[in-house]
């Protein structure tokens, strides 16, 4: 009875924290469109999802990561490793497409390596990856001599720039004109991703190891569970959306910077904490990350639009994240 009542409190919980999340959501929404003209527009809208769209990626990779009880500290390095391979090997005249494969494929080695430091070394996550975090990002700063990469084909910049469902039209100069500036590829990417991974937490085998190996470690070995290969995984998918958020990112601005990506795990972090994962393990969801990444997307740009100062806006990030790990421990607190 006692655990039912437990895990009766916890579902409860877990509710009011999506509520919370979606109502801070809209809050924000409202706001911010009310008080700032241009907010509301088809313009703004897409470029909100644009913006959110890399933040997403790294959220949904690491969620995976902490609902398993660890971390992912070399998310940002990683993104400029993957990047600048991706950059590399297209200048070189590699076919851009399998340039980008590369660069992916390296990002997924970072996160198996993350992995068995974990799992055969029995490192604490936060310094295996920590340890990652230096070694990726000096490996992209020594390729290049810790210069960018430009110089690249037409073709690299369309999947971070493109757009589906574009309408164009001409004016009476002759000039094209957007009447419609499309769907951009990244938020289409995104919508699938979330969906893909959303499934496999939620409905596939490999989702329910990862939940069960956060909850209780030592309880999922004894039912059967390789808890070292579901690890594993859990880190794979990290370095692989890490790498995916490192060629978008590079992608966008047609050059691949080695220095990108610095910070970017905290957003990451904060976007899977501030949408209900919790920093105990053994819960969360790719929906609750979302609506974080949105969160934190919809703050920067629509403080960015009435003129409040970057230094100010991570005053107001952190003091959200600080909000949300306490609301989790407050929770947790109340279900024992």
């Amino acid at each position: 009875m006692g655990k039912q009542r437990t895990s009766r409190t916890h579902q409860v919980g877990m509710v009011v924290q999506r509520f919370v999340a979606i109502s801070a959501l809209v809050v924000l929404f409202v706001v911010f469109s009310v008080t700032t003209p241009k907010f509301f527009t088809v313009q703004n809208v897409l470029t909100v999802g644009l913006q959110t769209s890399t933040m997403a990626f790294m959220g949904i990779g690491v969620t995976y990561v902490i609902i398993t009880g660890g971390i992912d500290l070399s998310i940002g390095s990683v993104i400029a490793l993957s990047g600048v391979v991706a950059g590399l090997l297209s200048r070189a005249g590699i076919a851009v497409w399998v340039s980008f494969l590369c660069g992916l494929l390296v990002a997924m080695g970072c996160g198996m390596v993350n992995g068995l430091l974990v799992t055969r070394l029995s490192l604490p996550p936060f310094i295996a990856t920590l340890g990652m975090m230096q070694i990726a990002r000096g490996i992209a700063l020594q390729v290049t001599g810790a210069r960018a990469v430009a110089g690249l084909p037409e073709k690299f910049g369309v999947l971070g720039n493109g757009a589906l469902f574009r309408v164009t039209t001409l004016s009476g100069d002759g000039r094209q004109v957007v009447t419609f500036p499309g769907i951009p590829y990244p938020v289409i990417i995104m919508v699938v991703v979330a969906l893909i991974f959303n499934f496999l937490l939620r409905r596939h085998r490999i989702g329910r190891f990862i939940y069960a190996v956060g909850s209780n470690e030592e309880a999922a070995r004894l039912s059967g569970i390789d808890v070292n290969r579901t690890k594993i995984i859990a880190y794979l998918v990290s370095g692989a959306l890490a790498g995916l958020t490192g060629i978008v990112m590079m992608s966008r601005i047609v050059t691949a910077q080695p220095n990108a990506g610095v910070g970017y795990e905290l957003d990451a972090i904060a976007s899977a904490v501030i949408g209900g994962t919790s920093l105990m393990g053994g819960s969360g969801t790719i929906a609750g990350t979302m609506i974080g990444a949105f969160i934190i997307g919809m703050l920067r740009n629509g403080l960015n639009m009435q003129g409040v100062s970057y230094f100010i806006q991570q005053i107001i990030i952190g003091l959200v994240i600080i909000a949300a790990v306490a609301a989790d421990r407050l929770q947790r607190r109340s279900e024992k």
